[in-house]
């Protein structure tokens, strides 16, 4: 992972705590995790770490595969189009990346909805 983000580090050994894990800290460990793999290594680690915290906060049910690797492809769709320096960077260049509901633009509520949605990745609905 690289010394250089100790909150990657932290995220990926399951050190971080749900509750103060908001969706700008999601983005950013996305963010911080593709620079450093590329995207089927992220999704595994990425998905592993994310699921591993839902659970030790007793919730494994939040764990949603469908907006998890939804969010990691857009994410990595602008990291490779738009380089940038740092996340602050990134941030300020894909303010729709920060509004939890950018996944939600691309589906049918209620496939996105849908245990199989939570379960495996399902892809976006067409002409959405």
């Amino acid at each position: 992972m690289g010394a250089d983000c100790p909150e990657l580090e932290r995220f990926v050994r399951g050190e971080v705590d749900a509750a103060h894990f908001p969706h700008r800290e999601h983005v950013r460990m996305a963010f911080e995790m593709l620079r450093r793999h590329d995207f089927a290594e992220t999704v595994l680690h990425y998905s592993r770490a994310l699921r591993a915290m839902a659970a030790r906060a007793g919730k494994p049910q939040a764990f949603h595969q469908t907006i998890t690797i939804a969010f990691l492809s857009l994410i990595s769709e602008r990291v490779e189009s738009r380089p940038v320096a740092d996340f602050t960077a990134f941030a300020r260049d894909n303010p729709d990346l920060l509004d939890k509901s950018a996944v939600a633009r691309c589906y049918h509520p209620q496939r996105l909805a849908s245990e199989l949605a939570r379960r495996t990745f399902l892809l976006p609905d067409p002409g959405r």
